[in-house]
């Protein structure tokens, strides 16, 4: 057997990612000219790497995902043409335009070297910015005070793990490695995730992903991992304690 399809035993090795899309609203000439006089936003749905370049508009990015993730296929809503849309080369990314927010299916598919079963996502499409009303509600802004808002962000830091990776492909990792989130966040707040009313929410900006975050998606999963232990000894224990009851139950209908 080739030594390139042998598993690095008890070795994992990860790869930061974000997935999910930016919207704009369209300009009243856009929509003019749009065959659906209906939509109202254009938006974009990715899968891109966690680090934002610098001196960038886009969020996330810096890396090139093409050299481990062999394709990304973006299920849309059943009303758009086509709507299982299968992107074979970075950037992985699908534009559009619409009116709804709805849920996206992002299926990765990995290079055949990695071996490895596609990875299934999902991601609610954010259209509208929301803006506290004066009331416990709130509602989306006019379109017109969303446009001057600016881009509407909604993005999720994940990271993908492959564990017992096979060395071919555990060398093609090694060889890109990751460019480092910043320590810090070096762009304003964007508008929508900022206290409505504040300096950061009239400046609007460009989210951006750093490295306390990366910290705190960590500790998420362990104590998410901590609790699907918690729930699994607790249904061991339940489940004991139902086959005892069984054998008791057994017990005394065989006496009768």
């Amino acid at each position: 057997m080739s030594t390139d399809r042998i598993r690095a035993k008890g070795l994992s090795i990860y790869r930061p990612i974000i997935y999910g899309n930016t919207a704009v609203v369209l300009t009243p000439e856009e929509r003019e000219t749009h065959p659906s006089r209906e939509h109202t936003h254009r938006w974009t749905v990715a899968v891109r790497s966690a680090a934002s370049a610098e001196d960038s508009d886009i969020v996330g990015g810096a890396d090139d995902l093409g050299y481990f993730i062999r394709r990304v296929t973006f299920k849309l809503h059943e009303t758009y043409p086509n709507p299982s849309r299968n992107i074979d080369k970075p950037p992985f990314e699908v534009t559009e335009t619409g009116w709804g927010e709805f849920e996206i299916q992002i299926r990765i598919t990995f290079i055949p070297e990695a071996g490895e079963k596609p990875v299934l996502l999902y991601h609610h499409l954010k259209l509208h910015p929301w803006t506290a009303s004066g009331t416990d509600m709130e509602v989306p802004p006019p379109a017109d005070v969303a446009a001057q808002l600016g881009p509407v962000h909604s993005w999720q830091y994940d990271e993908i793990v492959f564990t017992d990776p096979f060395q071919q492909f555990l060398n093609t990792l090694r060889a890109h490695p990751p460019t480092r989130l910043p320590k810090a966040r070096r762009r304003p707040v964007p508008f929508h995730t900022a206290n409505p009313g504040s300096l950061e929410a009239s400046k609007g900006g460009v989210p951006e992903f750093t490295a306390v975050m990366e910290k705190d998606e960590i500790q998420r999963l362990e104590d998410a991992k901590k609790t699907i232990v918690a729930e699994q000894e607790k249904l061991r224990v339940g489940l004991i304690e139902k086959e005892k009851e069984l054998e008791r139950l057994r017990g005394e209908l065989n006496e009768t």
